[in-house]
Order: C-alpha cells, then structure tokens, then sequence
C-alpha cells in the first residue's frame, strides 16, 4: 500500500468538508435522517473508485456531519461505521466503477434501519425501513453517484 502524500490528505479533507456540506444542505429539507433519507453526500461514496484517500474523506465527513445534524450518539458511531464500510467495498470494486455503488447501498440498507428502530424507537417493520433507507441509498449512490463519477475522475486522477 503506497504512503499517503499531501495531496492524498488534502483530497480526503476536501471530501469530509463537501459531505458535511452536503449533508446540511439535505438536512434542510428533512432528507439527512429518518425513514425517508436521500442524502446528497452519499453520491461521493463513488469516490474511493478514484482515490484511497476517499475512505477516510467520507468516514470523517459522515461523523462530523451526523455530529453536526444532531443525531443520536449510537447513531454517529453505527452510521458512520456503515460509511466506512460502504467505501472500503466501494474502493475493493474501483475496477468496477458501475458496481461500485452497492457496498453503500448494502451497508447503508443493513445498519441504518436497526439504528432506526433501536436508537429513535421507530416503530415500522425493519423491511419497510431496508426498502425506504436502501431506497434513498440508491438514489444518493447509484444515480447520483454514477452521475458524478464520470466528472470527478477528470478532477481527482
């Protein structure tokens, strides 16, 4: 594994700033937490296809922003951790960028719904919360990620 420069450092800070950003814009318009969530910042977690440094970047971002929006403690730690498990998949398939939307989808769909229901007491059906969190997970990472996908890779590589 190569040594992260500065550049790599700066490229992953920039990542954490813009997935705050993102996700307070989202949070705006109520679509940063809950049953329904399309969180624009979830778009970047295309990036760990262009660059490791992303990893962290997105891990970062995630807890600051999930700090910043005022989630649940248990809410911090498990959706962060459902981030960094979503961008080490992603960066596992950066030779398939058009697949490697799932792994944050996946892990997304599997932790945040349990985090739903045993954090804020949400009473719906854990299947009714993976369709509506994966729902909003495909969006942010799937349209939304492969849309800018193709423009980031002009700008990080």
């Amino acid at each position: 594994m190569k040594k992260l420069t500065a550049k790599d450092l700066a490229i992953g800070g920039v990542i954490a700033a813009l997935y705050v950003v993102l996700t307070y814009i989202a949070s705006i318009f109520g679509l940063a937490s809950g049953v329904i969530q399309v969180r624009l910042s979830e778009a970047l977690t295309i990036l760990p296809t262009l660059t490791v440094a992303a990893v962290p970047g997105l891990t970062i971002g995630c807890v600051l922003a999930n700090l910043l929006t005022g989630c649940a403690a248990w809410d911090v730690v498990f959706g962060s951790l459902a981030t960094l498990i979503g961008a080490i998949g992603t960066w596992c398939l950066r030779k398939k960028p058009q697949l490697a939307w799932i792994p944050p989808v996946i892990s997304n769909a599997v932790i945040v719904p349990i985090v739903l229901q045993k954090v804020y007491g949400v009473p719906d059906a854990l299947w009714f919360l993976v369709l509506t969190v994966g729902a909003g997970e495909l969006i942010s990472c799937g349209l939304l990620g492969l849309m800018l996908y193709k423009p980031a890779s002009r700008v990080i590589k």
